[in-house]
């Protein structure tokens, strides 16, 4: 069975677009200058801020985690893997899964450097976090 899949939305499509370019991409408050992220239309800095999209470094740190035992569709020969909040190195953080080491409370430790991979899920490229200098 195949993972759940996002579905785009016109507000997110700029994100969507540069993870297939290989681009960890978020949006950027006009006015501050402040980074944020999940996509929005305005600034959640400023009432009706400008927004833009910018491709921000893809470095990162393990913030929280939690490791799922249970399998369900799509992720069943990946269990244990990890559902993480990582923060990035512009200030936002962001859902995601680790990915180029077992996931298990060893392996994972906060606030532990981490780099953005990309994979390819059914004509969809997810961004996800591997630790710095591991190959995904």
């Amino acid at each position: 069975m195949p993972k759940p899949l996002p579905e785009p939305t016109p507000e997110t499509q700029p994100f969507w677009d540069g993870a297939a370019r290989g681009e960890l991409r978020i949006q950027r408050c006009v006015t501050t200058g402040r980074y944020f992220f999940y996509p929005r239309l305005y600034s959640p800095f400023v009432i009706d801020g400008p927004v833009e999209w910018v491709t921000v470094s893809g470095d990162a740190t393990l913030y929280s985690y939690n490791i799922s035992h249970v399998p369900i569709p799509g992720f069943l020969d990946e269990v244990p893997y990890a559902i993480a909040v990582v923060q990035l190195a512009e200030g936002p953080r962001m859902m995601t899964n680790i990915v180029g080491i077992p996931n298990t409370p060893e392996n994972l430790v906060l606030d532990m450097p981490l780099k953005v991979a990309f994979q390819q899920r059914e004509g969809i490229t997810v961004p996800v976090f591997t630790p710095a200098g591991v190959a995904a």
